[in-house]
């Protein structure tokens, strides 16, 4: 951490007396560089494995995904909720209970993972069957997963207090902590593969590595005076009254919503095994990869008014709180259009970027990618819908959008599409889910507006 890091002036005050417009830039564009940042793990290691290792490589990466979720998911059950709980702490003005929900999130950030991650490792083949690996992909997917498995503690406490950092005014570094990550990645990558001819593993080290330096970086942040929150010892010791059971109370619903999302990619992963072969599930890890692109500046935005919104609903100011949802559905919705376009008008490029132009994945692909994307343009609402409700406390609703498209629509889409369609039904159950989901978020939404407004003459 730089030695000469200014400290901030009443940087979190200014989250409720600062202009909308200004917070959203000051927040978002540092979320949205590091969602980026993020977005190039996957799509590196993809474009590295496409060409060192070709399509198996591609396919066991996405095949063994659903337990990289499992991972997210502990990762999310703590992240969320207790950063939930700091913005609210925070714009309530209750610096000492903040500072107490840092440290017992950071022990649980590390320990639970770790947890979880060694026992995901003595089981690793059994769970890589269980989730549908065929034994033609069992060795890339074991040696990529292996070496994710073994660091995976240390990058999603990192990656835990990467928010917090937004969340205690200092957008900026937690976007240096996202930089040096995707860097070194994108470094690493090809001297793995190409150069120490390490294959799958050499590129689940290099994302390994540069997730340990991210933490480190958060970690230097909160221990240096500079901070405008500190992590001490004394807050350290689980507090499971005030900080434990709260925050995982609050960070259920994000918790089952991404044991949800591992369910569906298990279920998704078998269907296209099923009627597309390896060449599906490699198809759909170059489309994952691609969409992360797309989507990690949605989640920036997400990631960077989650802050303000929480802040400005724990001090009473809801007129605020509606106008930064209003602002940010609107810019998460230019950035789903943008992806849309780019998806209907380049597919046959998007591919080239994995594989080589003579690949038997470029066709296969191409018509993936346009009916994969057909509803981008109003995912933006639906996913602020759910980061509205997640930041004013209200995980049920949250959690309830989620599942709703992932349980509901989505799993049943892609059991029910395929046996008319066959493998373009799977790739039609994304955009017939993304329609339904949106209807019924716009009702949530409505009401949620209408409440906000009649607690306004309160608002000091």
């Amino acid at each position: 951490m730089p030695s000469n890091l200014a400290p901030p002036v009443d940087s979190t005050a200014q989250i409720g007396t600062d202009t909308i417009g200004r917070l959203m830039l000051r927040f978002s564009i540092p979320s949205i560089v590091g969602m980026l940042v993020h977005a190039l793990y996957n799509i590196v290691d993809r474009m590295f494995i496409g060409y060192g290792v070709g399509a198996m490589g591609i396919a066991g990466v996405t095949i063994s995904f659903p337990l990289m979720l499992v991972m997210i998911s502990f990762s999310i059950l703590i992240g969320v909720g207790a950063n939930t709980l700091f913005s609210l702490r925070m714009g309530e003005g209750r610096k000492e209970e903040a500072e107490r929900i840092l440290g017992n999130a950071v022990i649980l950030l590390f320990l639970v993972p770790l947890v979880v991650s060694l026992a995901a490792l003595a089981w690793l083949d059994p769970l890589l069957r269980l989730i549908g690996t065929s034994e033609e992909l069992l060795p890339y997917a074991r040696s990529y997963a292996r070496v994710i498995l073994f660091g995976s503690a240390m990058a999603t406490t990192g990656h835990g207090l990467s928010h917090f950092i937004r969340s205690d005014g200092r957008p900026g570094i937690s976007m240096v902590a996202m930089l040096i990550g995707g860097i070194v990645n994108t470094l690493l990558d090809p001297l793995f593969i190409f150069v120490f001819h390490w294959g799958m593993a050499g590129a689940a080290w290099a994302t390994v590595i540069a997730q340990g330096l991210s933490f480190a970086w958060c970690l230097a942040y909160f221990l240096s005076p500079k901070a405008n929150s500190r992590l001490r010892r004394r807050h350290l010791n689980l507090d499971y009254r005030r900080v434990v059971w709260p925050l995982l109370a609050i960070g259920f619903s994000p918790f089952a919503m991404n044991l949800a999302n591992s369910l569906l990619n298990v279920i998704l992963n078998r269907g296209l095994h099923e009627y597309g072969g390896e060449a599906g599930v490699a198809v759909m890890g170059i489309l994952s990869a691609y969409m992360s692109i797309i989507f990690m500046p949605t989640f920036g935005i997400t990631q960077g008014v989650q802050p303000l919104m929480g802040y400005n609903y724990g001090a009473r100011k809801f007129a605020r709180v509606r106008h930064f949802f209003w602002a940010s559905t609107a810019a998460a919705t230019v950035v789903m259009v943008l992806g849309w376009a780019t998806s209907q008008l380049f597919p046959a490029q998007i591919m080239r970027l994995f594989v080589p132009a003579g690949s038997e994945l470029i066709p296969m692909g191409v018509r993936a990618l346009k009916i994969f994307t057909l509803a981008f343009p109003l995912i933006g609402f639906p996913i602020m819908g759910g980061n509205l409700f997640q930041a004013i406390g209200k995980p049920i609703h949250s959690g309830f959008i989620a599942l709703a498209r992932q349980i509901l629509l989505f799993i049943p889409f892609l059991i029910i599409f395929p046996k008319y369609m066959g493998l373009d039904g799977i790739f039609y159950a994304a955009p017939v889910s993304d329609v339904l989901t949106c209807l019924l978020v716009a009702v949530l939404v409505a009401r949620q507006m209408r409440v906000l407004r009649q607690m306004e003459p309160a608002d000091p």
